[in-house]
């Protein structure tokens, strides 16, 4: 008899510029510890985002990333666009 298993992993975290942190969540089904099926799920997240639920390597790498003055241009970034745009 065959044995199933799905093994979720992240298996991709990248740093924008301006510190938007990208991840790649990989979930793998195994048949009898072969792959046979992987998706992907992405995900990001801005500076000073609220990071509940968020996996705790992806959150360890936001709180390096986002140091005050990361949060500051970004957020100064977000308000030059919205007088643009105005």
């Amino acid at each position: 008899m065959s044995t199933f298993t799905e093994t979720k992993v992240i298996d991709q975290i990248t740093v924008t510029e301006n510190g938007i942190v990208l991840y790649r969540e990989a979930t793998r089904i195994l048949k009898d510890g072969d792959e046979i099926s992987k998706t992907y799920h992405r995900n990001s997240l801005i500076p000073a985002q609220d990071l509940t639920g968020v996996p705790a390597n992806v959150v360890a790498i936001c709180n390096v990333a986002w140091t005050p003055e990361v949060i500051a241009a970004y957020q100064a970034q977000v308000e030059a666009s919205r007088i643009v745009g105005a």
